[in-house]
């Protein structure tokens, strides 16, 4: 049997069993964990030979009832994106084991494996899909196993709220894609994938559109974002990495995939790309900038980087439609590639904010502090991921934005729309990091550093051993890429190879720049390590005291005098006011002798409230209207359906 379908059985098999066995509490976990972990190793196995050494890339074809024919297939794209489905599932399986552990919610937690295995056999699926019938089934799948991986806290309202949103929003993306399938079957009378490159130049950017708009919706393209910041709250910790880290870049896998399908010629693809990235990237770092909640924060964050992988695709596609081999090969690398990075960081972020939950009961950052001495294994890992998801050597954010940089860089001898959209590619990468650095050294140094501003910041300790080895896996990786990226590169620009015009894009020329990036990188770090060890050697023998922070005058320091999150970022929201919606409220000092005065600050998603008052509102208002339908008369329904019926038949 092919190594991909004993994985997908393993892992299909390891969720199942928890229905059988969950009175078992200890044992469903180690076997569900177990067969997921051993499933995926096999996934990855599969997936990176596939990339290296292509073979025959069908490896499914079952005709149903001869009505539509099931129908797989991995090739060199497919398998660069199940690599993260399959390792990032694996790890968040290792770490679930721990974070999973009320024994009174056995049923509960049992669900929960079969619905993590079910979204991990879906989203490989997805990928491998090779007709639009099989991709419309296992996107449909997806969706609904990560629903019910939402819901989990269904007792709680916020979360019941998060899933209905989630909910709307992920089935009104596949509207737009089934509408997208509907236009391109109206022109091919198939539902083969080949044929949709045959299609007229103006449909191919209609269906473009509609599919764009759907899979957006699902990988968290502003303004169909709204759902992320309440989803993963909601959701357990190891669930949000793998939404976060890997199911909104099915979304990614479904605009590449129908844009090498359809294989269009004119540069409007690749500027639509462009714009939503540059809208995308900045105003989700600046919303992150703006929030407190670590979860919040991190859901902002994957909108960003949304963001960023938009921008190098939508570089890899101009370069592809002015045959400019470098700009395409390094744009569509650039932005694989950093799909790869951010599954990685973004996950192991995800699991450190998970830990700190997990272990001091709160994820408001201005209710922590201090976290860095009592947990300094996930502080030290949650650092390590915020250098990487700031686009800071010596780590492996550092390396996709590269190559995407290098990709913008030859845009600039284009003309145009496209010289100009490529000069705004440079500025917003170059923003977006500045303020994505800013974003996380507000998270780090208000949640980690300081001293704690809560008793169950104070008593916290250190996660379990299993989620702290899932965190430091991931810590490893993104070092790994940073310093060593050869192989990871490799593998991007072979994927990327799907495009016609870089077929035969030779990498060997631009390899040694990319290695010596790579190189100094390792160095600047090897400075540091040794600087480090020098300090250290300096420290021994000698007495050292601890002593409270100077007060600046004050006989009585508190922690309240300690920066908070709000005010840390206050400037650089504030800057950006025009775009996002600032709300403050302050009483003000207006006696000699002052009483308690208080301030709050919150920032507002304009794309929310967009939402609510242009379709929300009205769609509620006109059913408010016809409410009187609904009137409980089992006479008046069946004339409905009498009318209905007629209706029908006279149309046809």
């Amino acid at each position: 049997m092919n190594t991909f379908f004993i994985a997908l059985l393993l892992i299909g098999a390891g969720g199942l069993q928890t229905l059988a066995t969950f009175r078992l509490y200890l044992l469903m976990k180690i076997l569900a964990v177990t067969a997921i972990i051993g499933g995926c190793g096999l996934g990855v196995y599969d997936a990176t030979t596939r990339i290296f050494q292509p073979t025959n890339p069908i490896i499914c074809n079952y005709e149903w009832l001869q009505i539509f024919t099931f129908s797989l297939k991995i090739d060199a794209v497919s398998a660069f994106f199940l690599v993260p489905i399959f390792a990032i599932s694996a790890i968040a399986a290792l770490y679930s084991f721990q974070y999973m552990h009320d024994k009174e919610r056995s049923a509960d937690t049992a669900n929960n494996y079969f619905f993590y295995s079910l979204l991990i056999l879906s989203m490989a699926l997805v990928v491998c899909a090779n007709n639009l019938i099989t991709f419309a089934l296992t996107w449909e799948l997806m969706s609904i196993s990560s629903f019910f991986l939402v819901i989990y806290d269904v007792h709680k309202k916020s979360v019941r709220n998060a899933g209905y949103l989630y909910f709307i929003f992920t089935q009104a993306g596949a509207l737009f894609i089934f509408a997208g399938f509907g236009f391109l079957y109206s022109h091919t009378g198939s539902f083969a994938f080949d044929t949709l490159a045959s299609i007229p130049d103006s449909a191919k950017l209609i269906a473009f559109i509609l599919i764009l708009i759907g899979c957006g919706s699902k990988a968290g393209i502003m303004p169909l974002h709204i759902w992320l910041p309440y989803a993963h709250p909601a959701a357990p910790s190891h669930v949000s990495a793998i939404m976060s880290g890997v199911m909104i870049k099915i979304g990614i896998y479904g605009i590449v995939r129908f844009y090498l399908l359809l294989a269009p010629t004119s540069v409007l693809f690749g500027q639509i790309v462009i714009t939503l990235g540059i809208i995308t990237g900045s105003l989700g770092v600046v919303y992150a900038i703006g929030k407190q909640d670590i979860k919040k924060i991190l859901a902002y964050s994957s909108v960003e980087n949304i963001g960023i992988i938009l921008l190098g695709l939508g570089i890899g596609m101009l370069g592809t439609a002015t045959g400019n081999t470098t700009m395409a090969a390094f744009g569509f690398a650039g932005g694989l590639l950093h799909m790869l990075n951010h599954s990685i960081f973004k996950s192991l972020l995800f699991m450190g904010a998970g830990a700190v939950i997990h272990q001091a009961k709160t994820g408001d950052s201005n209710q922590l502090g201090g976290l860095m001495k009592k947990m300094p294994v996930t502080g030290g890992t949650f650092l390590i991921g915020s250098i990487s998801i700031s686009g800071l050597p010596p780590f492996n954010g550092f390396i996709s934005e590269v190559l995407i940089y290098y990709g913008a860089f030859q845009g600039l001898s284009l003309h145009g729309a496209s010289f100009l959209l490529s000069t705004l590619t440079i500025i917003s990468l170059a923003v977006i990091g500045g303020l994505a650095a800013g974003c996380f050294t507000k998270t780090v140094g208000v949640v980690f550093l300081g001293e704690p501003r809560t008793q169950s910041a104070a008593n916290a300790s250190e996660a379990g051993s299993l989620m702290i080895v899932s965190q430091l896996i991931l810590a490893a990786l993104c070092l790994l890429i940073g310093i060593w990226p050869d192989y990871f590169i490799q593998a991007a620009f072979l994927a990327s190879q799907a495009i016609p015009l870089i077929a035969d894009f030779e990498t060997i020329q631009f390899m040694p720049l990319m290695t010596n990036i790579a190189r100094t990188s390792a160095l600047f770090l090897l400075l540091f390590i040794i600087v480090a060890i020098i300090r250290k050697l300096f420290y021994v023998g000698k007495k050292i005291t601890r002593a409270g922070t100077w007060g600046c005058g004050f006989t009585q320091p508190s922690v309240r005098m300690q920066y908070t999150g709000t005010s840390y970022a206050d400037t650089m929201v504030s800057f950006y006011r025009p775009l996002i919606l600032l709300q403050k409220k302050y009483s003000g000092i207006r006696k000699i002798f002052p009483g308690k005065t208080t301030y709050s600050s919150y920032v507002h998603d304009t794309s929310e409230i967009g939402l609510n008052f242009f379709i929300v509102r009205p769609i509620l208002f006109i059913l408010a209207k016809l409410r009187w339908i609904q009137h409980g008369n089992i006479q008046l329904y069946i004339g409905y359906i009498v009318l209905a019926i007629v209706a029908m038949l006279l149309f046809l």
